[in-house]
This record gives structure tokens, sequence and C-alpha cells, in this order.
């Protein structure tokens, strides 16, 4: 499938920002899933972008704007092919045990993706979840798919009853809140047991109204899902807030530990405190 991406963010200060730095991580990439075919990148205020590549292989654009503005816009615009690319059905029959075992030979690769993180803490709450859903003799890719399905079945979407810097122990009381806690949510679980796995964002179709494909939760802004690393060394997409593996509707942008890796902009400027916020997202399918 092909789809045209545009996400824009707008600052409106209430009074002028007298400078501003910023760094974006909102530039799709070109992997084994999928192909970018155009990519462009506007800020107004007109400055110079400058990129690098983060420790994770996002790619990363910064800029600064050293003067007096009193907005500021980021306008990212893509086309970008997916591919239905599944995991090998054999490394899914693969036992909970031994995929840990022949995982444990990837250490140093992987290791980031074992580990607590800013929005990934290894809870003690989480044990009884870990024993209900992840069992050693058990097919890995049962147990992925079925620690999706409970997440999707137990917790709710509502938007703006969480935010960046909501514990995750407050998520799972609540059992409601949004693509970005139930991909921290699976990761926690998933690590607290051994498996490493990684916060992806990115973007999803949520719906095209001339084919019958089912609508999905998250497009209103960037989407957050996961990646767990299969043995061979295949990351599996998985969306536990629509309940699926990450497939030809979802385009991937950046990965890390979690949200805080990838966050689409972040910065700051100096100036008075009050500023408004606008974030417009569209993923329209292409056929050309």
């Amino acid at each position: 499938m092909r789809f045209r991406i545009t996400h824009q963010t707008e600052y409106h200060y209430a009074v002028p920002a007298s400078e501003s730095y910023a760094e974006l991580r909102i530039s799709p990439q070109s992997g084994f899933d999928q192909r970018v075919l155009k990519h462009s990148l506007q800020v107004r205020p007109a400055t110079r972008l400058h990129t690098y590549t983060d420790h994770f292989g996002n790619t990363v654009q910064f800029f600064s704007i050293p003067f007096r503005h009193p907005h500021l816009t980021v306008k990212a615009s893509a086309e970008v092919e997916t591919f239905d690319v599944p995991p090998p059905e054999t490394v899914l029959q693969v036992s909970v045990a031994e995929a840990r075992q022949i995982l444990a030979s990837r250490a140093l690769q992987i290791h980031p993706f074992l580990q607590p993180s800013t929005h990934v803490p290894l809870h003690k709450v989480l044990l009884p979840l870990r024993r209900n859903f992840i069992k050693p003799g058990q097919p890995l890719g049962e147990a992925l798919l079925g620690l999706n399905r409970w997440i999707h079945e137990n917790f709710t979407y509502q938007a703006g009853t969480t935010d960046v810097s909501t514990p995750l122990a407050e998520v799972i009381r609540r059992r409601r809140g949004v693509c970005q806690d139930f991909a921290h949510l699976m990761l926690s679980i998933l690590r607290s047991y051994g498996l490493p796995a990684r916060y992806v964002s990115g973007y999803i179709e949520a719906f095209d109204p001339a084919t019958k494909d089912p609508e999905l939760v998250g497009a209103t802004a960037s989407h957050a899902w996961v990646e767990a690393c299969l043995p061979g060394g295949f990351w599996w997409g998985l969306d536990p807030t629509n309940n699926q593996a990450a497939g030809l509707r979802h385009v991937r942008v950046a990965t890390g530990r979690d949200y805080r890796d990838v966050a689409p902009l972040r910065g700051t400027y100096k100036g008075a405190q009050d500023q408004k916020l606008e974030v417009m997202v569209s993923v329209k399918r292409s056929e050309k």
C-alpha cells in the first residue's frame, strides 16, 4: 500500500519567543517492510535544518531560531509504500523458554530493550499479569498475541485521560489510557520476563471509506505500538491498541526504549509560559 502523510505541529506563543531550539523525529525510515518514496520538511520561520542519526538508528533533524517569533510551524510530508512481511512461522512456534535462551546470545544488541527505562518501569504489580500470559512452554507467537489481545480487551482507549508524565502504575489502576500507555504496558510485561521489545512511533491509516478495512484507533496524531525481537533478529510489530500485528496500514517513524527516545518534537524556547499547541496528522491511501 502507498500512503501520503502530513504531520503539522504549530506553536502559538502568548508573547513572542526570543529564541527556540528543537529536535524532530518525524521522518519515516525505509526498511524491510516499508519504503520512503518522498519526504520533505518545512519549518516556519525559515531556518537551517541539521540532521544526524541517533543511537537507535532514527533520523533526527534539529534547528534553532535565534530571533523573536510569535509562532512556530513544523510540517513534514511523506509518501511511503508498505509491504506485508510476516515473521517466519517456525520462529513463532518456538517456546518462550527457548526464545529467551536463543536471544541471550544477542545480549549486546538487545540489552537496551531488556532494561527498565523512564516510562517502562518493571513493577511488581506486573508479576501476576506476566504469569497469566507468558508461560515458559507456550509458543512465542501465541504468548505475544495473547498479551496483545488482553491489553486491548481490558484497557479502554480514552484520549485526554493521561499524558506522557502519567506513571504506568496509574494507567494500570485506571485501566484506561492512549496508545503510548498501552505500548509502555506491553513493553514492561515483556521485559520483566526477559523478552526484548522496543517502542515504535509512527502513523496508521484509521479508515478508508473506499474499502471495507476495519477502522483503527490512534490516527488523529502519531501512533505507538511495540516491536518484539524474535529469534533470528526479526522485529515483530504488535499493536495492542487495535489488537493486531502491525501491517500494511502501519508506517514506522522511529524506535527506542520508550516514548522519551522517539518524541516527534522536543525542544525549548525563551519566552512567556503561555502557549497554544495544535497538531494535525493526515494519512491517506494513494494509488500512485
